[in-house]
C-alpha cells in the first residue's frame, strides 16, 4: 500500500503536541535508546522526587542542586551568571513554550539519571549550550539550541557536548539551528583512555537547519544516528573518528549539506580552522549503515566498516519517506 503524505500528515499535524506518536507506531515519544536500555537501568529524573517551579537563576541553581530526586519546572528567560551543575536525580522540564536559557549553560558533572526537556538555549558564549561531563544516564529531550552560525567556528562552542567517559545518553527530538558546531562525543584524542568503553549515545528525530558541523562528530564510542532530518548542513554532519563507531540509519538529508557521513579521520579545516589549512588529523572512525538513509545530495565516505551492526534494544524506526515531515512536526520546545 503507498502510504498517501497529505493524509498521513492531516493526521499527524493535531497529534503533535500531545505525545501520540507512540500510538501509530511510528516513533517513539518517550525516551527511547540507550538513555532506557543499558545495565544500570531506565532514565527516569526526577521522578517520585517533589516537583518546584523556579524562574530565575538563584532558584533554579537550588533547585537542581544535590542527588535527591526532584522535578523543577523551568518558567521564562534566565539569563544565568554562572553554569548552574545539575545534581543527580532531577528532571528539567521547560513550562510550555517559555522557558529560555541565555548566557550561560548547563553542566551535567559527576551526575547520574537527569532528564532536560523543553527549554530553549541560545547564545551562550564561552562553552557549550549543555555539557555532559563524566555522567551516564541522561536524556535530552525536545530543546532547542541556536546561535549566529555568520560568526564562524570559535566565536560559540558546542551546544550538546558529551564528554569524559559519559555513557549511556538520548538525544531525541532536539530543534538544532543557526550554529556551527553542534554535538561532539569524546572531546578530546588524549582522552583515549578514559572514553574507550563508554560513550554510548543515541541520536534520534532530531532536526538539524543551517549548521556547520558536527550533527555528531564522535570519538572512541558507539552513537546509533536514526531518524534525523538534516537541512543545509553545509560541510559536515556525522563524523566517525579515532576509532568512534556509528551505525547510522533511516537519516534525511536535504540543502547543501556538503558531507553526509565521513569515517575519515581528517576534521575538515572548516571544524578547525585556526589548527592548520588542512585540518586536524586523527585516526579513522568506523560505520554501519543499518534501514535505508536518503542522503539527498550530499556525499558519503566511508573508510571502514565497523562492527557496530544493530542497535542493542528495541526502538521505533520512523518510515523514510515520514522523517522530514514527521521531524518537523515533533521536534523542539513546546510539543510535550
Amino acid at each position: 500500500m503507498r502510504l498517501n503524505l497529505v493524509t498521513v500528515l492531516s493526521v499527524l499535524a493535531p497529534l503533535a503536541a500531545a505525545s501520540p506518536l507512540d500510538l501509530l507506531g511510528l516513533a517513539a515519544w518517550d525516551v527511547e535508546g540507550f538513555a532506557k536500555d543499558n545495565p544500570i537501568g531506565t532514565t527516569t529524573g526526577g521522578k517520585g522526587g517533589a516537583t518546584v517551579t523556579v524562574t530565575n537563576a538563584a532558584e533554579f541553581s537550588a533547585a537542581v542542586a544535590g542527588d535527591a530526586p526532584k522535578v523543577v519546572l523551568v518558567k521564562g528567560e534566565i539569563a544565568f551568571p554562572a553554569r548552574p551543575k545539575i545534581g543527580s536525580n532531577k528532571s528539567i522540564i521547560g513550562v510550555g513554550s517559555t522557558a529560555h536559557i541565555t548566557n550561560k549553560g548547563l553542566d551535567v558533572f559527576n551526575s547520574t539519571n537527569v532528564i532536560i526537556r523543553n527549554l530553549k538555549i541560545s547564545f551562550i558564549q564561552d562553552n557549550d549550550c549543555i555539557t555532559i561531563r563524566n555522567s551516564t544516564r541522561v536524556w535530552v529531550d525536545h530543546n532547542e539550541f541556536a546561535s549566529d552560525i555568520t560568526k564562524g567556528p570559535d566565536f560559540f562552542d558546542g551546544q550538546v557536548d558529551i564528554i569524559r567517559g559519559s555513557d549511556y545518553v538520548t538525544v531525541s527530538w532536539n530543534y538544532f539551528h543557526d550554529h556551527w558546531k553542534s554535538s561532539l562525543v569524546g572531546n578530546d584524542a588524549t582522552f583515549r583512555d578514559i572514553d574507550s568503553g563508554h560513550l554510548h549515545i543515541s541520536y534520534h528525530h532530531n532536526y538539524w537547519r543551517n549548521m556547520g558541523t558536527r550533527g555528531p562528530a564522535g570519538r572512541f564510542g558507539h552513537q546509533h544516528i536514526y531518524n534525523n532530518l538534516y537541512v543545509d548542513f553545509h560541510y559536515q554532519a556525522i563524523h566517525s573518528r579515532s576509532d568512534n563507531q556509528v551505525l547510522v540509519e533511516g537519516n534525511v538529508f536535504r540543502g547543501d549539506t556538503r558531507e553526509a557521513l565521513s569515517t575519515y579521520g581528517l576534521v575538515i579545516p572548516d571544524d578547525s580552522p585556526n589548527t592548520c589549512t588542512c585540518g586536524d588529523e586523527e585516526l579513522d572512525g568506523f560505520a554501519n549503515l543499518g534501514a535505508k538513509n536518503d542522503w539527498g545530495t550530499a556525499g558519503v565516505n566511508i573508510t571502514q566498516v565497523g562492527n557496530f551492526k544493530k542497535a542493542p534494544y528495541k526502538f521505533k524506526l520512523t518510515p523514510l519517506v515520514l522523517v522530514a515531515p514527521l521531524v518537523k512536526l515533533g521536534a523542539g520546545v513546546g510539543k510535550i
